[in-house]
């Protein structure tokens, strides 16, 4: 026959077995679960960290590329505007050395001019004639026109041209006896000059109008 205090005591134990199985069971899958739970975090951390400094040494590299670039154009700049200063100013002296040579030669020029001219004021008017002496003005001026003409002076004498205000001044006005003469050059009181197409003096004239 068997004993009722046994059987109790065997199901009190195999109770127990399987409360400590089930409790135990759960703290496994627990401690698991959160191990691959932190692992991601874990992973993305290192991610994270190990990319950050990549970064910014990569904006540092390309910072500096920048700036040696930016110091290498503004050198660049820098020469061009000192060639560029030097240019000019030689330039410059070049010119106004260039204009100084051709005041020179046309100084030069006008000197055989006025030796001759101070020759005709030198005659002995005792007893040189008003023949003599018109003939040795007149071949200086016919001299001095010639040193204007090579140097490029060209005169206007504009007698019965078409009067142009751009080269000529009007002096007084006449009236037209034709119609054909209204607005043209009466009488020349001082020619003109110009230089090359530069107008150096204009002519003094004065103009035919109509009535």
């Amino acid at each position: 026959m068997t004993d009722p205090m046994t059987d109790n005591e065997e199901i009190v134990d195999e109770a127990a077995e399987t409360a400590s199985e089930t409790e135990t069971a759960p703290q496994e899958t627990d401690g698991k679960t959160a191990q691959e739970a932190n692992g991601p975090e874990d992973g993305a951390a290192e991610t994270s960290g190990g990319s950050e400094p990549r970064s910014i040494d990569g904006n540092d590299t390309e910072s500096a590329a920048l700036r040696v670039e930016f110091d290498d154009l503004n050198d660049r700049h820098l020469r061009l505007v000192a060639e560029f200063n030097n240019y000019r100013r030689r330039s410059d002296q070049e010119r106004l050395s260039a204009w100084s040579r051709a005041q020179a030669d046309l100084v030069s020029d006008l000197l055989d001019v006025l030796d001759d001219l101070q020759r005709v004021a030198d005659l002995d008017l005792s007893n040189a004639t008003v023949e003599a002496i018109m003939e040795g003005i007149d071949l200086v001026e016919r001299k001095f026109v010639r040193q204007l003409t090579e140097a490029g002076v060209e005169i206007h004498e504009p007698a019965g041209e078409k009067f142009d205000p751009e080269r000529m001044e009007a002096m007084m006005r006449v009236p037209a006896e034709e119609g054909s003469q209204v607005d043209t050059v009466a009488q020349v009181f001082q020619k003109g000059y110009s230089l090359k197409g530069i107008l150096v003096r204009p002519a003094r004239v004065s103009v035919y109008t109509q009535g």
